[in-house]
């Protein structure tokens, strides 16, 4: 049998002898606020991933209002909330967008407001191409669909110029090539030179500044802009959005003669003709002066080389005939199922029109409901009652006045037609003796009594010196 321990706070015998462990005592909780532990855990996050690389594809990109762009990262496993700052933004060579698979650069954070964790973007990296690349292509689309790739607003070239402008470095070997090859084709061809940085960041202005010099001087009859080969990076001036609109500005036509033959830019797309090389632009100037049997000659290299192109493809058709076939059947099964999925979308969108309409025409009920129960409406709309019912009284008390002022002036002239007053306006007169009776005949007054005769205006006071009887009334 055990024995008991000789510590009774460690240790308790039970009524066989044995000796177990006391429990140990509580450990006091720690109570947490909400914002507390998001900061903690947001310290700790921050802490643990500091700095990191993450590949993944763009969606549900928005900017917002103040420059941030918003963004989910997202792989076939997950997907993690991402934004990057505006400053970051303006330091990306191209335009996040929808579906671009990107590598990014940042670290891990919480967002306190939502507890949800997020990516804070460093800098961005599109996988597979270049930034460079990437706002090339996104700048020709932006260029393309406002039409200043259409060959309708293209412009031809003079077919005998005087003067040829070229904007260029002047220290450069394009300059020297270009003056040689106008020199020897046709000597009596001038060129003016605009001197021009075509590398770094001011190069764009000052290409763009060049022809609108030209423009504004008619000096030229012809613009070319120039300059020889080099990088992606080196060519960046002449993927400028605001040089494409010089370019399209440009009365006078315009030659884009920039880097070598495989070197694309948007100068080239947006000019009125690309040159593959500064050298070809100043044979393109001098085409039509110049010998035409090279010229025919050309043509002639050009057409033989087309010609065993054109049979180098009918030997390559007839051998991917069977293999054409097969593509052929594939291709139909995924046009097969486009033209559902596309019949889907357009019902889908359908019945999403209907339901949005039904939404809208229920809300406007309710609107016109509320509005109806509104009091201010209520009052306004008494007011607007009150002022009618206040119009109709004023013009019918103008209108009684009117009738009660035409019917005083009726009476009136009733009354003026009346009154012995109107009887003496006519020459006759009354006469009063001295008590103010009226005398209406000869016998009723005597000989020096006073009378008193009220005319039309005025009256008289006279006295009676001899009395004459009427023949006429015996």
């Amino acid at each position: 049998m055990m024995s008991s321990s000789p510590n009774p706070s460690r240790t308790a015998e039970s009524q066989l002898g044995f000796s177990f462990e006391a429990a140990p005592a509580p450990v006091a909780r720690r109570i947490w606020k909400v914002g507390d532990l998001v900061s903690d855990v947001r310290v700790h996050v921050e802490r643990a991933y500091p700095d990191l690389w993450v590949e993944g594809e763009i969606s549900n990109l928005r900017v917002a209002p103040s420059g941030h762009v918003y963004f989910t990262l997202k792989d076939g496993d997950a997907q993690l909330p991402a934004v990057l700052f505006r400053r970051q933004v303006s330091l990306l060579r191209f335009k996040p967008a929808d579906g671009l698979h990107v590598l990014l650069r940042g670290k891990v954070s919480v967002y306190e407001q939502r507890g949800q964790m997020q990516l804070v973007a460093e800098f961005l990296e599109p996988v597979g191409a270049g930034s460079l690349q990437i706002a090339f292509e996104q700048l020709k689309a932006r260029l393309e669909a406002r039409g200043l790739f259409d060959p309708a607003r293209k412009k031809p070239l003079p077919a005998y110029p005087h003067c040829v402008g070229i904007v260029t470095s002047p220290t450069g070997a394009v300059i020297r090539d270009f003056v040689n090859i106008v020199t020897r084709r046709h000597a009596g061809l001038h060129v003016l030179l605009y001197p021009a940085s075509v590398q770094g960041e001011v190069a764009a202005a000052e290409v763009a500044a060049g022809i609108a010099h030209f423009n504004r001087t008619r000096e030229v009859d012809v613009i070319v802009i120039a300059r020889g080969g080099g990088s992606l990076e080196d060519l960046a001036p002449f993927n400028s959005e605001s040089l494409a609109e010089a370019i399209a500005a440009s009365e006078l036509p315009v030659i884009s003669a920039v880097g070598h033959e495989t070197d694309f830019t948007i100068a080239d797309f947006v000019a009125d003709l690309r040159a593959p090389t500064p050298s070809a632009a100043a044979e393109l100037v001098t085409a039509v002066l110049h010998n035409i049997a090279e010229r025919v000659q050309a043509l002639d290299h050009r057409l033989v080389r087309s010609g065993r192109f054109r049979l180098m493809q009918a030997a390559n058709a007839v051998s991917r005939v069977r293999i054409e076939s097969i593509l052929m059947k594939q291709m139909d099964q995924l046009r097969r199922r486009q033209q559902r999925v596309d019949e889907l979308t357009l019902r889908v969108e359908s019945r999403w029109r209907l339901r949005y309409r039904s939404v809208f025409d229920h809300l406007n009920e309710l609107c016109a409901r509320l509005q109806r129960q509104d009091a201010a409406w209520r009052t306004s709309v008494a007011r607007e009652r009150l002022g009618a019912l206040e119009s109709r009284i004023v013009r019918a008390q103008r209108q009684h006045l009117r009738g009660c002022r035409e019917h005083e002036s009726g009476i009136a002239r009733q009354l003026a037609a009346l009154s012995p007053l109107a009887v003496l306006s006519r020459g006759y007169a009354l006469v009063y003796d001295e008590a103010g009776a009226l005398i209406k005949t000869a016998e009723s007054v005597r000989e020096g009594q006073s009378t008193v005769t009220r005319l039309s205006r005025g009256r008289l006071r006279s006295r009676v010196s001899h009395i004459e009887e009427d023949p006429t009334n015996p």
